[in-house]
C-alpha cells in the first residue's frame, strides 16, 4: 500500500499550493452537505420570515460561496467551475443541506462542494438567529468525489 502523506507541505514542513501545473484537465465532482439542527418553533416560523426565505437565499449564498473558495481557503486553486447545486430541505428537526460541484480542470472540487454547503448552513443560521441562538451547524462533509488521481469516493452510509 502506497504511503499517503498531506500535500499542502514542502519537503521542510512549510505550507504550499500543490502544483498542478503539469496535470491534465479532467472531469471531477464532488458533493457534500450540512445539516442545521433548530426547534420546532424555529422550523415552524421559517416560512413566515420577515428576511426572505431562508432555504432560497441559502441556497443562492451557498453557489456564490462556491465560486470564491479560493478566495477563503488559501491554498485552493481559483478554477473554472461547469455547475454549482445547493439544496436547502427542512426536515423534521432542521434543514438538510446537500451542494453538488462540477468542473472540467487539473484539480478537484472537493473544497468547494463544502464551502457551498457551509455558507448555506450559516446562512440559514443568520436568517433565523433571532428566533433562537442555540441553532447548531452539524456534519459538514463531503459525502461523495469523483476524478482525478486519488480516484472516486464515496462516504460509507451508517
Amino acid at each position: 500500500m502506497k504511503k499517503r502523506k498531506l500535500s499542502h507541505y514542502d519537503r521542510s514542513g512549510r505550507a504550499r499550493m500543490v502544483d498542478v501545473s503539469a496535470k491534465a484537465p479532467t472531469k471531477r465532482s464532488a458533493e457534500a452537505s450540512a445539516f442545521v439542527a433548530m426547534s420546532p418553533k424555529v422550523l415552524k416560523a421559517l416560512p413566515r420570515n420577515p428576511k426572505g426565505d431562508p432555504l432560497e437565499v441559502a441556497r443562492f449564498a451557498g453557489i456564490a460561496a462556491a465560486k470564491r473558495t479560493a478566495e477563503l481557503v488559501p491554498m485552493c486553486h481559483n478554477i473554472p467551475l461547469g455547475r454549482v447545486d445547493v439544496r436547502a430541505k427542512l426536515c423534521e428537526n432542521g434543514v438538510a443541506i446537500a451542494s453538488e460541484v462540477t468542473t472540467t480542470a487539473a484539480t478537484g472540487v472537493e473544497m468547494e462542494a463544502l464551502v457551498a454547503a457551509s455558507v448555506a448552513a450559516l446562512t440559514v443560521y443568520d436568517m433565523c438567529k433571532a428566533l433562537d441562538k442555540s441553532i447548531s451547524i452539524q456534519h459538514v462533509r463531503l459525502e461523495k468525489k469523483s476524478g482525478g488521481k486519488s480516484g472516486d469516493y464515496v462516504r460509507k452510509k451508517k
